[in-house]
């Protein structure tokens, strides 16, 4: 594993699973939030989106997280390890209310500056379908990878993942 991708719906835990997975592996970590958000949640044009990830990808080594459905085709064939959280979507809900709360007009560590933390009902009904159309998409990408795909199913199966490099998440 020396380049890693880390996808699946809003709330899986991507972000915690690759600060941990980048800990333990020492690789270098990009969050697609940071590259995609510019402050006060405006989104930067798409070609210059994809000129970053392009420059992200280019790097020897790197754990990357987030989905970005439109930039898979520029990551996947630089990965060799794609790790696909495909946890039940109340979790992924219950994920995003706890993350707000948690940091409630705060901007996160994972997120580009001046993009406090917040919470809205078009996130959450995103995240709710995301199990159909953005799955899919995912599953299309996927067919031709030609690297390691892991797939976790619940947060036991994150912790077990973890433990064989090494350590556990909280």
């Amino acid at each position: 594993m020396e380049r890693v991708l880390i996808i699946g719906s809003p709330g899986a835990g991507k972000s915690t699973l690759s600060a941990e997975v980048a800990r333990l592996t020492a690789l270098p970590l990009i969050h697609l939030d940071r590259l995609h958000w510019k402050p006060g949640w405006v989104e930067c044009g798409k070609e210059e989106f994809a000129a970053k990830v392009q420059e992200a990808v280019a790097g020897p080594r790197w754990v990357i997280d987030g989905n970005y459905g439109g930039t898979l085709p520029i990551r996947l064939p630089h990965a060799d390890t794609v790790i696909d959280l495909h946890l039940p979507r109340w979790q992924c809900v219950l994920g995003i209310v706890r993350r707000a709360m948690m940091h409630r007009g705060r901007t996160r560590s994972d997120m580009a500056d001046g993009c406090p933390e917040q919470l809205n009902l078009e996130f959450l009904i995103y995240t709710i379908r995301f199990g159909g159309g953005g799955r899919r998409r995912i599953e299309r990408a996927m067919r031709d990878f030609a690297g390691r795909r892991i797939i976790l199913r619940s947060r036991r199966e994150v912790h077990a993942f973890l433990e064989t490099l090494g350590g556990a998440c909280a």
